[in-house]
């Protein structure tokens, strides 16, 4: 499976990368409509090299993920404001209209386009490339203690510091750990003695569960022998 597949396969994974943007423009500009914001079905199509069909058939699949991504259709007097200020000439009755993050979210659907599986590779070095940035910067040590200037009373008073801090973890903590770590050992060593008590035990009740079966069954075996009648062998049998 290529590499890119996971945001065609999974919805969690693209809403991860949803605010992308930028990656758009790093593979070919887009064309915007005058109010710098939207873009008609027929221009996502031409930005994706496709028919505007293609992206029709995108939204009727994935509808509500769009929609939450910015797309929506605009009729009635709204969108004949919308004309006037856009200087838009048609004459539908309605319009649908992309935002750049709806436009990302449709790169991270359609399949039959090279420069969709372009926009897909550049999310997925980004986010990788932002982990990676992010591990980094955690790994980095924090260094917050003040750089007080030698010989001053700041500095004296930070090595006494210092130097009580590393007798206390010296004389009492080391001391501390060390015999926390005997008296583990030693109850390590006690468990282990109670096991094997229990496994001992344990062998002593089954060989003595199998002496009283043997034994009951050598009593049965004579009295049948002896021609006892069934009540005698009921009462062998309790």
């Amino acid at each position: 499976m290529a590499v890119d597949a996971v945001l065609l396969e999974s919805p969690t994974m693209r809403a991860t990368v949803a605010d992308r943007v930028e990656v758009l423009d790093r593979v070919r500009a887009l064309q915007l409509l005058p109010d710098g914001v939207h873009v008609t079905t027929e221009g996502v199509a031409a930005y994706f090299g496709v028919l505007p069909t293609t992206v029709k058939a995108v939204v009727f699949d994935h509808r509500e993920e769009l929609a939450a991504n910015g797309y929506r259709v605009m009729t009635g007097s709204e969108l004949g404001c919308f004309k006037e200020l856009s200087g838009i000439r048609s004459r539908a009755r309605s319009l649908a209209l992309f935002t750049r993050r709806t436009v990302l979210n449709v790169a991270m659907l359609l399949r039959d386009s090279e420069t969709a599986r372009q926009v897909r590779c550049h999310l997925l070095d980004v986010e990788q490339e932002a982990r990676r940035s992010a591990v980094d910067g955690a790994a980095l040590p924090v260094d917050n203690a003040p750089r007080w200037p030698e010989g001053s009373l700041q500095a004296a008073v930070a090595g006494v510091a210092e130097q009580v801090v590393r007798d206390v973890v010296g004389t009492a903590v080391v001391p501390l750990l060390n015999a926390l770590a005997i008296e583990v050992g030693r109850n390590s060593s006690k468990i282990d003695a109670m096991a094997d008590r229990v496994d001992r035990l344990e062998r002593v009740v089954l060989d003595d569960d199998e002496r009283t079966v043997a034994r009951r069954r050598r009593r049965l075996l004579r009295a049948v022998d002896e021609g006892v009648d069934e009540e005698e062998l009921a009462d062998l049998l309790i």
